[in-house]
């Protein structure tokens, strides 16, 4: 953009005249007169720059000069030669309009189709929906093509040629005596008259909505584990191809399983009797009732794995073990029949524990020094 143009000025204006130009535009521009207005903001960084590099006398005289410039728009511009009449050409472009436009048409031509961003959302699962498996309809806000422009931003609204170009497509500058062509700003170069902008999506060619997703959620999920469900992110820009929803699951716990990795563990009582003489007693399990042989002479913390009785794995669908500790339970004594049981088993089983247990922590000690 011409420096002289942005100010209002003539070329070869005064340093009075700039420093007025500036006062008047600054009160109308600056952001403290404009607060929250983007627009204005903009434009007195413009002001701003325009001032600071025409009221510097060094920094005036090169930008006048813009030979280095001159010769990049010239190799890359479409340089027409040179016209010492200068007459009914439009004077209005620059050197700096020019270059600025190759590479913008660089750039754009550099642009291809975008993939559209991931989506990320949590569900809450209760811990035998993690462990069966379930199906979930989940809420998603997502960005979609634009039904009304087909993802493209623009609407043709009429037909005909350009009113800038004429219909050709190109449009010429003057600096100096040099001629320059370039494309046509206001149709692109295509001689036609430009397509609106699209209200219902603002030019983006995207739209927000809402949509029900269902999701199927396999059997073994765990904690924290992700489902993908392809394509079903945000549409991509330009042609590209949409993103994914990625689905993050939080499983409650159990109030008797507890999961590790794909094993299940849980604790088991057990009386007396039943660990001194063994038993077969029924436990739960997420698949319904088993029975666990429990051994004469089992100890209390004694564990016993069950195969397969765990959860699926999420990689290959084999399941994991349930490992099931068992702890001894004291009975209540509450009348003396009970009593003399006890003292009459003590006395026929007068092993010291004590000192046997002492003996072993001894010499595990021992082992351990």
């Amino acid at each position: 953009m011409d420096l002289y143009v942005i100010l209002g000025l003539p070329h070869g204006a005064s340093e009075s005249d700039i420093k007025r130009a500036y006062r008047r535009l600054a009160r109308r521009f600056h952001p403290d007169i404009n607060p929250g207005d983007r627009t204005a903001e903009a434009r007195f960084r413009q002001i701003l720059e325009a001032y600071e590099t025409l009221i510097d006398p060094a920094r005036r005289s090169r930008y006048e000069a813009g030979a280095d410039a001159e010769d990049e728009a010239r190799r890359t511009s479409g340089f027409e030669g040179f016209d010492f009449s200068a007459r009914g050409v439009d004077h209005s472009a620059t050197f700096g309009d020019l270059f600025a436009e190759v590479l913008s048409q660089r750039g754009a031509r550099q642009q291809g189709p975008e993939r559209g961003a991931d989506l990320h959302q949590d569900v809450q699962l209760s811990f035998e929906e993690g462990f069966a498996g379930t199906q979930r309809a989940v809420a998603v806000t997502r960005r979609e093509t634009c039904r009304t422009c087909a993802g493209s931003g623009r609407i043709r609204t009429s037909h005909g040629p350009c009113h800038v170009c004429q219909g050709s497509g190109a449009v010429r500058s003057v600096r100096g005596h040099m001629i320059f062509s370039r494309s046509c700003p206001a149709c692109s170069g295509t001689g036609q008259q430009r397509p609106q902008h699209c209200e219902p999506c603002g030019g983006t060619g995207q739209e927000t909505r809402s949509e029900v997703v269902t999701v199927r959620i396999q059997a073994g999920v765990a904690d924290g584990g992700r489902v993908r469900v392809p394509g079903k992110g945000n549409a991509g820009l330009r042609g590209g191809p949409p993103g994914d929803l990625y689905i993050t699951t939080r499983v409650l716990p159990h109030a008797l399983f507890r999961r590790e990795g794909d094993d299940l563990h849980m604790i088991v009582p057990i009386a007396v009797h039943e660990a001194a003489l063994g038993a077969r007693v029924d436990i739960p399990t997420p698949d319904g009732s088993a029975k666990l042989r429990v051994p004469p002479g089992t100890q209390s913390g004694q564990r016993f794995r069950l195969r397969e009785r765990g959860a699926h794995s999420s990689r290959d669908g084999r399941r994991g073990d349930l490992v099931v500790e068992v702890r001894m339970m004291l009975p209540k004594v509450l009348d003396e029949r009970s009593k003399e049981l006890l003292r009459e088993f003590g006395r026929i089983n007068g092993e010291n524990v004590r000192d046997e247990t002492g003996h072993r922590d001894t010499e595990s000690q021992r082992k351990a020094q």
